[in-house]
């Protein structure tokens, strides 16, 4: 998958490199980031080890992952295509974390619109999932809003560094879906400020 820049209004997405390692330190300071035990999110100090392991993704053919830029250029998350599927035209978006101040923003609708958009109307998907734990219920219920459909949950589907079993929840939008998803998320972004 080539990596390419997406913009939109409020957000741009940037092929990540290893050139972002200062400002995702910063933004791992965030504090809140390192205790979120139920996603993969840069560890304050360890930024260098999160952006080796996502290119290291990309280097193996296994997806893309951009950093997330406000209409200011500030640095205010990262997400990725990844689980790429060329011959079944599917892949999944995942790995997405913001910042405590653009949580429940326009940025991860906007986000969300430009990723499925390159989906589906550029790579020509025929799926795109979204996964989350579990027991991230804030994702899950960002996912559902988006109008993805529950596939299921796979049970014990990862070991955790802390040993616990990440049963995994997994969603879809079809391209059947996708006119319908899009005029929902530009609808949200357009009256109702993109609020989650």
């Amino acid at each position: 998958m080539t990596p390419v820049e997406l913009t939109g209004q409020r957000v741009r997405l940037e092929p990540l490199t290893r050139a972002h390692i200062p400002e995702i330190d910063a933004a791992a300071a965030d504090g809140e980031l390192g205790s979120f035990w139920y996603t993969m999110t840069p560890q304050p100090g360890a930024a260098a080890q999160w952006v080796q392991r996502m290119l290291d993704l990309r280097a193996a053919d296994r997806g893309v992952s951009f950093v997330v830029r406000d209409r200011d250029g500030r640095l205010v998350g990262s997400t990725s295509f990844l689980n790429v599927d060329g011959p079944n035209r599917r892949l999944e978006v995942g790995h997405t974390w913001y910042v405590a101040d653009v949580r429940h923003t326009a940025v991860n609708a906007e986000t969300k619109l430009l990723m499925l958009g390159h989906a589906f109307d550029e790579l020509n998907c025929v799926a795109v999932e979204l996964r989350t734990h579990f027991f991230n219920f804030a994702s899950r219920a960002a996912i559902e809003r988006l109008g993805a459909k529950l596939d299921g949950v796979l049970r014990s589907h990862q070991l955790l560094p802390d040993g616990s079993r990440r049963d995994t929840v997994v969603y879809s939008i079809l391209d059947i879906e996708w006119p319908a998803v899009r005029s929902s998320l530009t609808f949200r972004l357009d009256r109702r400020g993109g609020i989650n």
